[in-house]
């Protein structure tokens, strides 16, 4: 398929174009660098252009003859979106009703949307399933969800088919080495517990140490994103216009902050400088998502299921690239 993807520049959303073109799609970026990164899309393979400028994701459509759509295009910051809900509910809704109605003019039927376990009621019991209560607690989360609904209201009005996959900790590199994890602001556990071996950092800090988990610090799902770039693959080829599917992508297991240290440690072969720091507000003791749906309906199927093995394809990366892709674009 001739497939465009917004936010295709981002982490997640370029390890699933490169894993795209090797399993024979024909995938093009359309991501406006504000976050994303030039280098980790294949020559010939971006459009550089903004969802929120009106018209120019229809004319993308248009110029790439793009037969679904791939959006990952969004703010995800959950501290950001507390302090600037304006920007939040402007790009990630108002900027998913673009996308929406330039398939609409264009009669692209089927697309696929990066959503979160953000959207999940975080006190129910793990491991979270597509039938938990989603009951999202921050304006990231209520963002999403509301960007859900949209797309199942199209699904239902205009015959478009939609497949939201929820993930959970998206972590490590490809595998060949070539490309990882870099952002403007980085909040990801893996790479900066990297880059404090690095000495980018003086440390990583350990929030919270006394919730109620073996080791008093937050277990959490971790999912390597060449298995998350599968899932999306899998997805989008099985799916028929005018049809709903949801799917949780997790590992189904947990990891706490320490042990995620430790493998990191391991596959590092030294100490890492951490510190204990108080809780963050509003992180729960644990959070593990069932991929129990995925692996029945898609036939996905996990290649990494261990913390270290995940670790270790992130700093094959990081240690050859310890400045990531270089200095960001200037935001647009």
């Amino acid at each position: 398929m001739k497939i465009l993807v917004t936010g295709g520049a981002g982490y997640v959303g370029s390890a699933c174009l490169r894993w795209l073109i090797g399993h024979g799609h024909d995938p093009v970026a359309f991501d406006d660098l504000s976050e994303g990164n030039r280098g980790a899309v294949p020559q010939g393979r971006l459009i550089v252009g903004d969802i929120l400028q009106p018209g120019a994701f229809e004319r993308a459509l248009r110029d790439t003859g793009a037969e679904a759509v791939m959006h990952f295009a969004a703010a995800a910051s959950v501290p950001e979106s507390i302090k600037d809900p304006d920007f939040y509910y402007r790009l990630n809704i108002q900027g998913t009703k673009n996308v929406l109605d330039a398939m609409r003019a264009v009669g692209v039927k089927k697309v696929l949307f990066s959503s979160t376990a953000a959207t999940f009621a975080f006190t129910d019991k793990m491991p979270l399933t597509e039938e938990s209560p989603q009951v999202p607690v921050v304006p990231y989360g209520r963002t999403k969800l509301a960007a859900e609904f949209l797309f199942r209201d199209y699904c239902t009005a205009y015959g478009i088919g939609c497949v939201l996959l929820r993930y959970f900790n998206a972590s490590g590199a490809d595998s060949d080495g070539k490309n990882g994890e870099h952002r403007r602001v980085e909040s990801h556990l893996i790479p900066l517990i990297l880059y404090s071996a690095l000495g980018q950092r003086d440390a990583i800090m350990v929030c919270g140490t006394d919730y109620p988990t073996p080791d008093g610090t937050c277990v959490r799902d971790f999912i390597h994103v060449e298995d998350l770039a599968q899932a999306h693959q899998l997805a989008i080829e099985q799916l028929k216009p005018g049809e709903a599917r949801d799917y949780n992508l997790g590992s189904g297991s947990g990891f706490s902050v320490l042990e995620v240290l430790r493998a990191c440690e391991s596959v590092v072969g030294r100490p890492i400088p951490n510190r204990a720091a108080p809780r963050r507000p509003g992180d729960p003791a644990t959070l593990i998502a069932s991929p129990a749906k995925a692996m029945r309906e898609l036939g996905f199927r996990h290649r990494y299921t261990n913390v270290r093995d995940i670790a270790a394809t992130a700093w094959a990366w990081h240690s050859k690239h310890p400045q990531g892709y270089g200095p960001h674009e200037p935001r647009r």
